[in-house]
């Protein structure tokens, strides 16, 4: 009996956009969820207000667990079961070396695009930074603005681009 090939959905948005929303939805459906903010959060340990990271501090733990990341993708690819990789994909080369490599394998991709505007987005986030947990992993406005200037939105990437959610 052949194995069955891999649905997987990467999300993309800017913070607070909605991203781990929509993937909680797909965890409730099967798929098995990556997220960055979990692990930063599970090998930092906890505080009252989310966790306050620099930015360069934040970008190299960041890219040792993206790399941690992507050999257990291969690993779920591999046992046929769907992923949904809770990332912003802040950048057009992320998201085509993601689609490549779930190409490579077989498998199938989504590109979900999460909209919203700046003022929604900050307005989530300061929500977000005063939470506890996993999901609640604080962005600073500095590193907020970073990602803001430099976000790649996708365009004739396959992208399905779903509209700002309600709040």
């Amino acid at each position: 009996m052949a194995r069955r090939s891999s649905t997987v959905v990467l999300m993309c948005g800017l913070p607070g956009a909605g991203k781990t929303t929509y993937a909680m939805g797909l965890v409730q459906r099967g798929y098995v969820r990556l997220s960055i903010d979990e692990v930063v959060w599970e090998r930092l340990g906890r505080c009252d207000a989310g966790l306050l990271l620099p930015p360069a501090e934040f970008d190299r733990l960041k890219d040792e667990i993206r790399r941690e990341q992507l050999v257990e993708l291969v690993e779920l690819m591999r046992a046929g079961r769907d992923v949904v990789v809770d990332y912003t994909f802040r950048s057009r080369a992320a998201r085509d070396d993601y689609k490549a490599l779930v190409e490579r394998h077989g498998c199938r991709w989504e590109l979900v695009h999460l909209k919203a505007d700046r003022a929604t987005l900050e307005r989530r986030l300061a929500i977000r930074n005063a939470r506890q947990g996993a999901n609640s992993v604080t962005v600073s406005a500095e590193l907020f603005n970073r990602y803001f200037a430099t976000f790649e939105e996708p365009r004739d990437e396959g992208e399905q681009v779903l509209p700002q959610p309600p709040s």
